[in-house]
């Protein structure tokens, strides 16, 4: 039986965000801007897949405010970490039976 990718992360999109929070320590944060500007994806686009692997229970979307202005963090969560792994796994073994 040929295992099956995740389908929430193996969109290209969420694939890109989950790589980039997963290369963050585990107690780490990125700032939605600064995540943006890094995968050169929209703000609507990000927010998006964003809301997907939050709905998924893979990110965790931290909003606070520095003085006035608001602040969005956005970090991987233990399952996040742990689907992602899988993920990885699952790819590595359908490419190398």
């Amino acid at each position: 039986m040929i295992p099956e990718l995740d389908p929430v992360i193996h969109a290209q999109a969420r694939l890109r965000v989950t790589v980039a929070l997963a290369a963050l320590a585990p107690d780490d944060r990125i700032t939605f801007p600064r995540l943006q500007q890094l995968l050169a994806m929209t703000a609507g686009n990000l927010s998006t897949h964003l809301r997907k692997l939050e709905d998924a229970g893979y990110v965790e979307i931290t909003k606070t405010h520095a003085r006035r202005t608001p602040v969005t963090q956005v970090a991987l969560t233990a399952a996040g970490r742990t689907a992602f792994a899988t993920y990885t796994a699952t790819l590595r073994s359908l490419l190398d039976p």
